[in-house]
């Protein structure tokens, strides 16, 4: 929270306007369809739906917008999987401050913007190469696993997905299945190898 108001203080300072705060990845894709930004910053750590998964539903709805993710991972599969969602800026939160408005300006001129720790090899990497395994999970599937890391039962998920709880049983019956593990322990720290929850 004191991050987030810091880094609007920041924006509005330069003369952007703010069209909404959030507090998790849901709400950023449900207002994202309502708003269509022009440019949402988005932190990879998000709540409920983490970001990179809210960037691609924001960019479905709103494809015009430019995604600009905040984030502690700097490691280069978090930011290969990054620009293979379609997002234009990727900006460590360590350098937020210095960051983020040139990102911002960067991304609405069109081009991609990577804070400068990120490796030149990443930069210049095409990301269509391979660069690693691919996820083997369904986006659903992905919001799902991140709600279990984040301790939410059958019944939670139900709710907050608008699915049946046979459905979020079926759900996290597949996912263990498909990344081969075999407890609710092992779906956290996947998960948390994944970036998808902070330890």
């Amino acid at each position: 929270m004191i991050v987030r108001e810091a880094l609007k203080a920041l924006l509005e300072g330069e003369g952007f306007s703010i069209v909404a705060e959030v507090g998790d990845g849901q709400e950023a894709t449900r207002v994202a369809r309502e708003r269509c930004p022009d440019v949402a910053v988005l932190d990879l750590a998000m709540p409920l739906l983490n970001g990179l998964d809210a960037a691609r539903e924001i960019l479905r709805s709103c494809p015009r917008a430019k995604v600009i993710l905040l984030t502690i991972h700097t490691e280069d599969h978090y930011v290969f999987e990054a620009r293979r969602a379609g997002i234009k800026g990727y900006v460590s939160k360590t350098q937020a401050a210095a960051d983020l408005v040139r990102a911002i300006n960067e991304v609405l001129r069109g081009g991609v913007y990577l804070s400068p720790s990120i490796s030149q090899r990443v930069v210049q990497a095409h990301p269509t190469k391979s660069e690693g395994r691919a996820d083997p999970l369904a986006p659903r599937e992905r919001e799902v696993l991140q709600l279990l890391a984040e301790g939410k039962t059958s019944k939670e998920i139900a709710r907050l997905l608008g699915i049946a709880v046979g459905t979020a049983e079926e759900y996290r019956f597949r996912i263990m299945k498909k990344l081969d593990i075999h407890s609710t322990a092992g779906v956290v720290r996947y998960a948390i190898r994944q970036g998808l929850v902070q330890p």
